[in-house]
């Protein structure tokens, strides 16, 4: 798309909070965004100064701090805010993360929803906050079928878009294989790929106790059963934390490593590509397992993960209905078959990755749609 200047376009999401999945969903994003238009981005994040040196972007502010006369002061004059991606509508959270959308709404600014999940969504205040904010959006996307299911329980009728998230658009940098020896990572022998996640609001059910055993005895019997190494992959500052409460339940401590230093998400795609097989919690630890043909199984804690499973043709129940022996048995087939697991992955990414790409193509025909009449928008281009 051509225009006659610089569009405003401002992201609202769960950025700036340190967390790899939702730093790859922002560069999702950009990418294709830079690629397609010429434009001056605000991300309202957590972090605004990590934000802007990470992501390169014009502005970056904290929407938390604002007070609702300074947040119509930021969304006054945009061309367009977007909402996503992620899963930033569930309980705790979506009155803060609905605030911009209804303000945009009130000033007249298109707003599209980005490729999100919903839910946990249980109190009528909430799901007829979503049903009101969305359903005056101008364009809504989903990442996965559950929350298109969701969506439509709240009443929302207009049109909602099946997607992708965004981080399947990027690829891997290329990290020095020195990083990894000064980790302590040891090649000579399988190396099996780990996740976890501390419990929170985004993930109310999970008992640190249980999982902290679970996952010890999955890393046990990897280490015995197929002499692997382990390592544990820090999606978030605090899974550091859980992943030594974990290695603290293991009676093979001394074969997992726990990477430390700070990655981009594309250095932690690159580092997943190492791995013959992964076991994780996470969702975007099993997305880059998934776009480097690694075979995994998955510990669904959240809807979001059961998604990405339906998406790919793999299953595993719910993280609460695993027990030891359930997870064991499940990680030797997957193990015995992880050829095929791997060729089913390879089939099904490219279609996530143009369904992930159908996002930027839907932002750039609501931009045309909303073009000012005395803008001139033409020559649309989809990269």
């Amino acid at each position: 798309m051509a225009i006659s200047r610089p569009l405003r376009i401002a992201i609202s999401g769960s950025y700036g909070g340190m967390n790899l999945g939702d730093e790859a969903i922002l560069e999702g994003i950009l990418g294709p965004l830079r690629a397609s238009v010429p434009a001056e981005i605000t991300v309202f994040s957590r972090n605004p100064a990590d934000t802007i040196a990470r992501h390169r972007v014009e502005r970056s502010i904290n929407p938390r701090t604002l007070t609702r006369k300074e947040a119509m002061h930021e969304i006054r004059g945009l061309d367009l805010l977007i909402l996503g991606g992620g899963g930033i509508l569930y309980e705790r959270d979506v009155m803060a993360y609905l605030r911009e959308v209804f303000i945009a709404h009130e000033l007249g600014v298109p707003v599209m929803v980005y490729a999100i999940s919903a839910g946990p969504l249980e109190t009528g205040a909430s799901r007829k906050a979503v049903h009101e904010a969305l359903s005056a959006a101008a364009v809504v996307s989903v990442r996965d079928s559950f929350g298109y299911r969701l969506l439509e329980d709240v009443g929302i009728s207009r049109d909602i878009h099946l997607t992708a998230d965004p981080a399947l658009l990027l690829g891997p940098d290329t990290l020095p294989v020195e990083a990894l020896y000064a980790e302590g990572v040891d090649f000579d022998r399988h190396l099996i790929g780990f996740s976890v996640r501390e419990p929170g609001p985004a993930a109310p059910d999970i008992d640190p106790g249980e999982y902290y055993a679970l996952l010890a005895n999955a890393a046990d019997y990897v280490v015995e059963r197929y002499d692997a190494n382990v390592v544990f992959v820090a999606m978030e500052k605090t899974d550091v934390q859980h992943s030594h409460a974990v290695v603290a339940h293991m009676q093979n401590a001394e074969r997992a490593e726990i990477l430390r230093r700070t990655y981009s998400p594309r250095q932690v795609l690159d580092i997943v590509g190492h791995f013959d097989f992964a076991i994780g919690m996470r969702l975007h630890f099993l997305i880059f397992a998934a776009l480097r043909g690694v075979p995994f199984v998955a510990l669904p804690y959240a809807s979001k993960v059961s998604g990405l499973l339906e998406d790919l043709a793999l299953e595993m129940p719910p993280l609460g209905n695993v027990g030891i022996g359930q997870l064991l048995a499940r990680v030797d087939r997957s193990w015995d078959t992880r050829a095929q697991i791997r060729a089913r992955i390879e089939e099904r990414i490219p279609s996530l990755e143009q369904r992930a790409m159908q996002n930027n193509a839907l932002l750039l025909q609501l931009l045309a749609e909303h073009a000012r009449p005395s803008e001139q928008l033409y020559e649309l281009t989809q990269h």
